[in-house]
């Protein structure tokens, strides 16, 4: 009887295990490197990988901010000082190769002329070791760059956006309503965030128009199958600041609240708790989305409980990966591959 009783414990035991996200690291390697900071996916969020190894052992997650990193068709891009890290889609321990980065104190973003970096002055290179100038006002703070299909090239900065189509050698100023943060493309349209809302240009940048109202701050817009995604909030005097997860599929015009169905998830995950517990997973619910993707045909985002998918275009969620001590992923998609990594904030 009590061998029967101790090969059932064993078997729930390792049946429990399976259950659970590949998210540990082997405990041979993890003094190699840090963990827990950067992990990769293959299968759209199902089971994921631990690749922190190879990165500086004192590397923290809260040092790590959005405009640090990018992605692009060569997988992730990691700036940490003035060393890039980067590792590809198919990599394996110890998962990073290492550059000289040009400017310790700069962003970096890719384009489709080449990778951008920037502090208060624009360079870019197609790939080699050389950075050219193609911006220099050390007048200006500059949020953003994006480059769109066509080659356009836009600045996002303090007093709104600069514009060029000739690679950089002229620019005007097209938006002078404030603060901008960042731009997204589809289908021939362009959105961009803003202390003013979401502003929206279908001429090329040359005008443009705000579109959603509800919100004061717009802190992310990303293109989706078929539209946009975009994640917004109201941070008006003596009102509750509440993140708001919307979708478009008109070009922007309209937009469908789909944030109500994630937060009512992360409440229901909640139940068994303790009562303070709830209260708190309630509040973080309403206040901090984070991030926001599309793979495949599913949505992806993020914010202190964890990274969440929807296959049905927000109407219910279900989550791929909990949180690791509580801080927030950022994500990014390359091909096929989802990275997610554990940052002090920055869409």
């Amino acid at each position: 009887m009590k061998f029967y009783i101790l090969a059932f414990l064993l078997l729930f035991t390792v049946f429990s295990f399976s259950l659970l996200p590949n998210i540990h690291p082997d405990p041979k390697t993890e003094k190699a490197g840090p963990a827990k900071i950067v992990f990769k996916s293959a299968d759209g969020g199902q089971t994921w990988q631990d690749i922190s190894k190879g990165l500086p052992e004192n590397l923290r997650a809260d040092s790590i901010r959005g405009n640090s990193i990018f992605v692009n068709d060569k997988g992730l891009f990691l700036r940490v000082g003035n060393e890039l890290y980067h590792s590809t889609p198919n990599a394996t321990a110890p998962f990073w190769t290492k550059e000289v980065f040009p400017d310790e104190h700069g962003s970096i973003t890719p384009g489709k002329s080449g990778t951008f970096a920037w502090s208060v002055n624009l360079k870019t290179t197609d790939g080699k070791s050389v950075w050219s100038p193609i911006f220099e006002n050390p007048q200006e703070r500059l949020r953003s760059v994006f480059e769109t299909a066509g080659g356009t090239i836009f600045i996002c900065i303090d007093r709104g956006i600069f514009r060029s189509t000739d690679s950089g050698k002229t620019w005007e100023h097209v938006y002078a309503g404030g603060l901008v943060g960042n731009l997204a493309e589809a289908n021939g349209v362009l959105l961009a965030t803003s202390m003013r809302r979401i502003i929206r240009s279908t001429d090329n940048g040359e005008n443009w128009e705000p579109v959603i109202s509800e919100d004061s701050v717009a802190w992310d817009v990303k293109p989706i199958k078929g539209g946009f995604a975009a994640i917004t909030s109201n941070t008006e005097r003596n009102s509750p600041s509440t993140s708001r997860l919307s979708t478009s599929y008109d070009g922007g015009k309209t937009w469908q609240s789909i944030h109500s169905s994630l937060q009512n998830k992360v409440v229901i995950d909640s139940i068994g708790r303790t009562w303070n517990d709830r209260i708190n997973d309630r509040l973080r619910a309403q206040a901090f989305i984070a991030s926001i993707i599309q793979v495949g045909e599913d949505l992806i985002c993020t914010h202190p409980h964890g990274i969440f998918k929807s296959s049905d275009k927000g109407k219910t969620w279900k989550l791929l990966l909990p949180s690791v001590q509580k801080k927030t992923f950022n994500i990014f998609v390359s091909g096929n591959v989802i990275y997610a990594i554990r940052s002090k904030g920055g869409c």
